[in-house]
């Protein structure tokens, strides 16, 4: 086999070429190949620090605090101590570098452990050998593609007659391969040995190819590597990681251009009523930086640090256990969703099929009813058919032996037809050659390429009749009384995604027999079989069930008639010219009046409370699309049995196109359907977005559901970014393998899934669950409490620093209280990030109160303008109020507006507090305490003995109540006659 190694991402993707590797011989190479190692990281040592500072100063927010800070090494300029300006500013870029490092550092710490793999060459000292049957072995993609069933892969068949795996190094040969490429199910490249004679040239194409991120089922295999670095499938299908920036941080830059402009506003009107005298250029730059708090710095301490506690009550939630927050500065944006893009094996599947249901037209039999089948089968092989002559038997016993006779035919055909091989492995006590050789049920796995037909052979043997043994040309059952059934398989036809069927035509040793069976979806089967009237109204009601329908038939085949079939097919297949249409046309003579004998239903399980947590995001507001590389019956099945697409829902499947007339043609019927689910492969979606992107997309989006089968990795990324480009909205993407790495890092939030696929999608996420039902959850509590608390955390750090400049503006209190007001009111404010509107119960039974945050309403330009405006008019009451009845000193003055300030945020904040935690009470009293503590050291700005007066103390109530009380009132007549959407919740 040709093995792809694990894998390196090296700086930028080169030329891809061609190449030619000879055996034993790495002298002989034409190019440099990358380095086997792989890379994940974003930065390397020398890029860190300064990709880093430019990712935060590349945003005018902290742009401007750096020539803030900066600014004040000017002695012209220099308003106060250097550390006022330069410690804020230093604990923010503190806080980011040690966040962005411990993610590096994590990420070469996973590297690393990859990079340790150890593999063995094989050399003329080393010999391996392959342990896998007939040189052939299977393997599992489901890093790859998504696909968690196991595939079928065929050695180059010359060097299978090599003694020794160590022969394949004293042979003159070589392997010719493609360049490298992101197609993941296709290959093309030939083998050539030299010394042969004649020479061989053996065709190579994907059947014979280990992509690397894939698994072996058992045993060791001997391959020559081809592809390794940044030329492998699954890097070249993975993007680079990318800084993620939440929208809520983006509009919280955009309000501080605002206040900046606003700052600018004000420091020519102060210098325009001083008449431009004197140097006014500079008078308009000392009055910036006077000012400057208009655009408070802590509002990004306030910030990071709220995001820190919402990802720690995230990860010690006890209700989604095992939840990890990688990403700590987008908890926010959960709470914002409006597209959820899924995948599907793994994620919402279990990926395990359970069989369901066995139809014969007129009776059915359940999960509750296999023991009847198990009977008839019984019966079938323990009591000959001359035991009961049938002139002598009843009317009703003569039912019962048709209705046997009719399940035993159904239960065998299902145990054929199939590609599933049984393999026997060692269990401590039997070793693997005595298990083979006595066909150990406790030894014997079965593989197969689908799990379906896994599912299928397991359930025959539930009822009597088991898989036992089976190679290229003969396969093995077991009845129930211990007898073995031998079948000479004469030819088989795989499962195509074209054909929709499979078939297998197999010779009864025992009886000489000659038949012909097929399996295959009902909407090609229908015109195969004879006629009948129950099949389509069957098919439709276990297709509402979410199962995966199957019909079985039958033919049974003359001598003559398959010598005759056997002699056109091989013809065909020798045909140089139209290959595939005249096997395809041989093959459609033989499937014509078959008997039609069953239908079967396999359920794929879902994961845990998968409908529910559906239904929950759907009634959120959001559009839930389906992207898998799975193939399209199944994707619709999953999509019907998880209620993805309800029951009442139509559903327009988009025919395959190939140009763009047939694109055209296409779109146009798929746009006279209203209120339809999508269904679409991922070839048609790339002609569509080739030629018709935006008509494509906005018919999408209106869909309520969109499912998109056969999507390669790249795909689900580039709809992710369209999703993006063309809404305007936020979108998750939630993904558990390998495949889903290129979604997950586009969309704006990643979640990955601890699943069977392993830990690649996890660690690449920004937010890490175990089940998908905890995405509820996540969603509805924590993200839309994240968002809600940093939209009034930010507007309340904004209000508090637009108060102390409208008192600054009107001219009295000194620069250096702007600071100890911020640390007074530190903690009250910050506690915010602890009040709720809802209870967490009531969020996740009304999931329609997530709705209202997709508008953006808690944060916005017009509560911010309301914000302005309580804050001119608080910092206006205090300051004029404190001139109003201030004494005889200016100390007076300080003392009643410095007090009144810090009095009036925290009774502001307790009247926004919606449900009180002992904490929050705790910030309140610790910082009234502190502040009166610390008047001791104050005594130069305030006269201690004057604040003891009763004077004192009702002159800063006053002041304190007109501040607040009449939005106190405000806020009450507006919850009176226009309360919140969960107004009546919370009562």
């Amino acid at each position: 086999c040709l093995w792809c190694c694990p894998w390196s991402r090296c700086c930028g993707m080169g030329d891809f070429r061609p190449r030619t590797v000879w055996l034993g011989h790495p002298e002989k190479r034409e190019q440099r190949y990358p380095r086997n190692v792989i890379n994940n990281q974003k930065y390397n040592f020398f890029t860190f620090l300064p990709a880093v500072l430019f990712n935060q100063f590349k945003y005018f927010f902290n742009l401007y605090f750096l020539l803030l800070a900066c600014s004040q090494f000017v002695n012209e300029l220099r308003l106060g101590a250097l550390y006022t300006y330069w410690v804020p500013l230093g604990v923010v870029l503190l806080i980011t570098i040690t966040r962005e490092a411990v993610e590096e550092i994590r990420c070469y710490l996973r590297d690393k452990e990859v990079n340790s793999q150890i593999y063995s060459k094989l050399s003329t000292r080393v010999m391996l050998m392959t342990s896998e049957r007939n040189g052939s072995c299977f393997l599992r993609t489901d890093q790859l593609d998504g696909e968690t069933d196991w595939k079928l892969r065929l050695p180059v068949a010359c060097t299978q007659r090599l003694p020794t795996a160590a022969d394949l190094l004293q042979i003159r040969s070589y392997v010719y391969a493609e360049e490298p490429n992101i197609d993941i199910h296709n290959f093309i490249g030939t083998f050539t040995r030299e010394d042969g004679d004649p020479p061989v040239n053996e065709s190579l194409s994907i059947e014979n190819t280990l992509w690397a991120s894939t698994v072996v089922a058992s045993g060791t295999v001997v391959g020559v590597v081809i592809y390794t670095g940044k030329e492998l499938r699954s890097v070249m299908n993975t993007s680079n990681p990318r800084n993620k920036v939440g929208l809520f941080d983006l509009e919280v830059n955009c309000l501080t251009k605002i206040l900046f402009g606003a700052l600018v506003v004000v420091s020519l009107v102060m210098v325009a009523l001083q008449h431009f005298a004197g140097r006014w250029y500079l008078q308009i730059l000392r009055f910036l930086l006077l000012l400057s708090h208009i655009v408070p710095i802590s509002l990004r301490v306030n910030l990071d640090m709220g995001k820190m506690v919402f990802s720690w009550m995230i990860k010690k939630d006890s209700k989604i256990p095992g939840t990890v927050v990688r990403a700590s500065t987008i908890p926010e944006q959960l709470g914002r969703i409006s597209y959820l893009l899924t995948d599907k094996t793994g994620t919402l599947t279990q990926n395990e099929m359970v069989f369901r249901r066995l139809h014969l037209g007129t009776v059915a039999y359940g999960m509750d009813s296999m023991d009847e089948v198990q009977s008839h089968v019984f019966s079938a092989y323990t009591q000959p058919t001359h035991d009961l002559p049938t002139s002598r038997a009843p009317a009703a016993t003569k039912v019962r032996k048709t209705i046997s006779s009719r399940v035993h035919e159904a239960v065998k055909a299902i145990a054929l037809v199939h590609n599933v091989t049984p393999v026997y492995e060692a269990n401590g006590v039997t070793d693997q050659a005595e298990a083979e050789q006595h066909y150990e049920d406790t030894c014997r796995v079965y593989q197969a390429s689908s799990p379906d037909e896994v599912s299928l052979v397991q359930w025959t043997e539930s009822v009597g009749l088991t898989l036992v043994g089976r190679d290229q040309s003969s396969m093995q059952l077991r009845t129930p009384t211990g007898q073995i059934l031998n079948f000479t398989i004469l030819q088989i036809f795989p499962f195509t995604y074209e054909s929709k069927r499979m078939g297998i035509i197999v010779r009864d040793e025992s009886t000489g027999e000659i038949t012909f069976y097929m399996k295959g979806a009902d909407v090609v089967m229908a015109g195969i079989v004879q006629y009948n009237d129950w099949l389509e109204e069957e098919c439709g009601n276990m297709a509402r069930e979410g199962l995966r329908v199957l019909v079985v038939s039958k033919k049974s085949l003359t001598e003559e008639q398959y010598q005759d079939f056997e002699a056109r097919y091989v013809q065909a297949k020798l045909s140089v010219h139209d290959r595939s249409l005249k096997v395809a046309t041989v093959i459609e003579s033989l499937e014509m009046e078959m008997e039609l004998l069953c239908l079967t239903g396999v359920e794929d399980q879902l994961q845990a409370d998968v409908r529910p947590t559906l239904e929950i995001l759907r009634n959120a507001g959001m559009k839930v699309w389906m992207l898998t590389g799975d193939k399209l019956e199944t994707a619709t099945c999953t999509a019907k049995n998880a209620h993805l697409i309800t029951r009442n829902q139509d559903i327009h499947i988009f025919r395959p196109v190939t140009t763009r007339g047939e694109a055209h043609l296409e779109l146009n019927a798929f746009r006279r359907k209203h209120d339809c689910a999508l269904v679409i492969s991922g070839d048609s979606l790339e002609v569509c977005l080739k030629y018709y992107e935006y008509e494509f997309m906005e018919l999408a989006c209106q869909c309520p559901a969109v499912v998109c089968c056969r999507c390669a990795p790249t795909q689900k990324a580039q709809i992710v970014r369209l999703l993006q480009e063309r809404t305007g909205k936020l979108t998750c993407a939630v993904g558990d393998g390998g495949n889903d790495v290129s979604m997950i890092q586009e969309a704006d939030c990643g979640v990955g899934v601890e699943g069977k696929e392993g830990k690649q999608a996890s660690l690449a996420a920004d937010f890490s669950v175990t089940q998908f039902k905890h995405l509820g959850r996540l969603l509805m509590v924590h993200g839309r409490n994240s968002y809600k608390r940093s939209a009034a955390l930010s507007q309340f750090v904004i209000h508090r620093s637009l108060c102390i400049s409208t008192m600054q503006v009107e001219g009295c209190v000194v620069i250096c209280f702007t600071h100890y007001s911020t640390i007074y009111t530190m903690f009250p404010v910050f506690s915010l990030v602890l009040d709720k509107d809802v209870k967490s119960e009531v969020a996740m039974l009304y999931p329609e109160l997530y709705k209202d945050l997709l508008k953006g309403r808690p944060l916005s330009f017009k509560t911010f303008l309301i914000w302005v405006l309580i804050s001119i008019y608080q910092g206006s009451i205090i300051m004029y109020g404190a001139l109003l009845l201030f004494d005889s000193e200016f100390v007076h003055i300080v003392a009643i507006s410095f007090t009144s300030l810090i009095l009036t945020e925290l009774l502001m904040v307790a009247l926004t507090i919606q449900t009180w935690h002992w904490l929050i009470i705790v910030a309140e009293l610790l910082s009234l305490a502190c502040y009166i503590a610390s008047l001791v050291f104050l005594h130069e700005f305030i006269d201690v003995y004057f604040i003891t007066t009763v004077s004192f103390l009702w002159k800063v109530t006053v002041i304190t109540l007109v501040s607040c009380l009449p939005l106190y009132i405000l806020k009450y007549l507006r919850r009176r006659f226009s309360p919140p959407s969960y107004s009546k919740l919370t009562s």
